[in-house]
């Protein structure tokens, strides 16, 4: 799939797995003016194909995202041309990009994982944790990185990371930047599996493959339930269970399935 910049390549299998790669390794994979724009898009697309079920997000190189280009940082750079943008300009456009590549990202209709070859830190480890799923390396790290560049932090992180983890912990990770290594991410639930380095975009590709012979109707409400759980109370989540519940239930896919299950044979989907 061309993504118009070949620093972010997007491929799609005959299984229904899309792989998005984010494809500057020299710089850590750290986001720019032309890689950020081409994420969004990505996202916008594969959302719109029907025969995307499963996407996954890695880096390519050793790194899976370093954050924000920290060069680009400080003012040191000279604008283009005209005023550098006041601040509420800025806020705004900040907004615009949290909610194009995070938020879209988080509010997918398909399940996404991450595969993390390395350091996923600042913005890159909020896009991380705006995934579904988590597969690290075994030598990969997280760090949520602000603290050492004298910043606060963006992309929702602290809104992932305080849903993951818990407020204390997140709070611990934010106020110090620490690195967190593979094995103690697993231990906090910061990561879902860790495997051996080399053996990291096999066991992704092993998984969206797996998910991506599911259901997508049901997959898609699987989701919508499971991120509405994190802001409703029990009667409220309920309720949407409820709706999408029936609704599943009057889908092909719902009939083909009881079907095979009955015949002891394995259901395929069509999402329809």
């Amino acid at each position: 799939m061309d993504t118009g910049t070949d620093q972010l390549l997007c491929d799609i299998d005959s299984s229904g797995v899309a792989t998005i790669t984010l494809n500057r390794p020299d710089k850590r994979n750290a986001l720019s003016d032309q890689l950020s724009p081409a994420f969004r898009e990505t996202l916008l697309v594969l959302e719109r194909d029907p025969a995307v079920r499963c996407v996954i997000i890695t880096g390519a190189g050793k790194a899976f995202c370093s954050g924000g280009d920290v060069s680009g940082m400080g003012g040191g750079a000279t604008p283009a041309s005209g005023p550098p943008p006041g601040i509420e300009e800025s806020i705004r456009k900040l907004q615009q990009g949290q909610e194009g590549l995070t938020l879209r990202l988080f509010e997918l209709s398909k399940p996404t994982i991450a595969a993390l070859p390395g350091a996923a830190a600042g913005a890159g480890f909020s896009i991380a944790l705006a995934c579904d799923l988590r597969i690290a390396a075994s030598s990969a790290f997280v760090a949520t990185a602000f603290r050492t560049i004298g910043a606060s932090g963006d992309y929702g992180g602290s809104w992932l990371l305080t849903q993951l983890i818990g407020t204390s912990r997140a709070r611990d990770l934010y106020f110090t930047g620490r690195r967190v290594a593979a094995e103690e991410a697993l231990a906090l639930g910061i990561f879902n599996e860790v495997v051996p380095d080399d053996a990291l975009q096999a066991r992704a590709r092993e998984l969206a493959t797996q998910i991506a012979s599911g259901p997508p109707i049901a997959l898609r409400f699987m989701k919508e339930n499971l991120n509405r759980a994190l802001s409703s109370d029990l009667r409220t989540s309920m309720a949407l269970e409820a709706d999408r519940m029936v609704r599943s239930m009057k889908t092909e896919d719902h009939r083909a399935a009881v079907k095979a299950f009955m015949a002891k044979e394995k259901p395929v989907f069509h999402g329809r």
